[in-house]
């Protein structure tokens, strides 16, 4: 079977909400992910075969299809490019990876960008159900489906406080892992590790245009007393909003090819995608499941959790990551190594792309070999993807 291959992978600095990138149109956020990996990667733009792009809330200004704006916004790619725009929730671009991958290893295509976007200040999450149901258009939630799950509201947030009780996990296991989380993303930082990702975008300030370049989420004056000081979100749960991950603006993209695509394009490889998993589980705890995609990633790839040299794991809330280190028994020094969610943000539709981005260039830039990201996502689904970097 033929392989894929990650040519280049880039991202955006998270913007919190109504922050540096709220005045950007996610449809032009997109597109400077999409440039930036033509011009980095130095493909041949004619040559991007598609372009499939993660969204999350396709509604607003995100709606109308945002992957095929982002490829007529774009400053590079022709009109000819084609795009589609998929919804996988939270594992959207992690996805969008995967299906690029499974057409190159086909043989029915050799180059397409994997991409993401999500503007959490214009498009506010959950803004599209909400308004059907405002407008008294119906609820998402069928009659099959509540007789199947009868009184049962969706809820990210109450998995996350049923994987902590679950997992034996306390507020301040969730708090000194928020603390950490924003430690090393300052670490990686100040030491410039982000700077072969990030793509800059220039924004309008009160003090004229300038480039938007440091993830504004990370806390530069976090303490543990300041992340347990914050207020719980639930009166008897454990989880406040310092322990989950920060609403964001951002977009990220991967250049996935074939190993026809290098030879024919003269391109060098970041990494070789080694093993693509999906799997589904309860749709109620529904954050647990990175836990078993992960066991059955590493069976179906012949490896074992000491095998692999870094994770990232998303940080949607602490409990998440936490859960998955003590059901897997992987080293803790490897998850996350620059930070997550909680200090960097989680820009929904656009994470799965952003995080194998930072997963990509944390191992070349370390010299490791083997990388595992994992993302949990609404319905009790998550991805797993593999790589071996080159």
């Amino acid at each position: 079977m033929p392989e894929a291959y990650i040519v280049e992978a880039v991202r955006t600095a998270g913007g919190r909400r109504g922050g540096r990138l709220a005045g950007v149109h996610p449809v032009d956020l997109a597109a400077v992910s999409l440039d930036a990996i033509i011009a980095r990667s130095g493909v041949d733009p004619a040559a991007v075969e598609d372009v499939v792009m993660g969204c999350v809330s396709q509604g607003g200004e995100q709606a109308m299809q945002v992957g095929r704006n982002a490829v007529l916004a774009s400053k590079l790619l022709p009109q000819s490019t084609p795009a589609v725009t998929i919804d996988r929730q939270c594992g959207s671009s992690q996805q969008a990876i995967q299906f690029a991958a499974q057409a190159v290893m086909s043989g029915t295509q050799d180059v397409i960008i994997a991409s993401g976007v999500e503007s959490m200040s214009r498009v506010p999450m959950g803004s599209t159900a909400m308004l059907h149901m405002k407008e008294g258009l119906g609820h998402y939630k069928s009659p099959g489906l509540e007789e199947k799950y009868p009184g049962i509201q969706w809820s990210q947030f109450m998995g996350a406080e049923m994987i902590a009780a679950k997992h034996g996990l306390s507020k301040d296991d969730m708090d000194r892992f928020a603390l950490a989380s924003h430690e090393k993303a300052i670490a990686a930082t100040k030491a410039g590790a982000f700077e072969a990702e990030i793509v800059p975008v220039e924004i309008e300030t009160p003090e004229g245009n300038e480039m938007h370049t440091v993830d504004e989420g990370i806390r530069f004056d976090a303490t543990l007393e300041s992340i347990a000081s914050v207020k719980l979100l639930s009166p008897d749960g454990k989880i406040t909003a310092a322990s989950s991950s920060q609403i964001c603006d951002g977009s990220s993209a991967v250049l996935v090819v074939s190993e026809r695509a290098l030879k024919q394009h003269g391109l060098t490889p970041l990494a070789r995608i080694h093993n693509l998993t999906v799997t589904a589980g309860d749709p109620v705890i529904m954050l647990e499941e990175p836990l078993f995609a992960t066991d059955r990633a590493l069976q179906r790839a012949g490896l074992s959790i000491g095998d692999i040299d870094l994770f990232e794991v998303n940080e949607a809330f602490a409990p998440v990551p936490l859960a998955w280190l003590k059901h897997t028994g992987a080293d803790p020094e490897r998850l996350n190594v620059n930070g997550g969610a909680i200090a960097l943000g989680h820009p929904l539709g656009a994470s799965g792309t952003k995080l194998m981005a930072t997963l990509v260039h944390a191992l070349r830039a370390r010299g490791k070999k083997y990388g595992l990201q994992t993302m949990c996502e609404g319905g009790g689904v998550a991805n797993v993807t593999l790589v071996e970097a080159l």
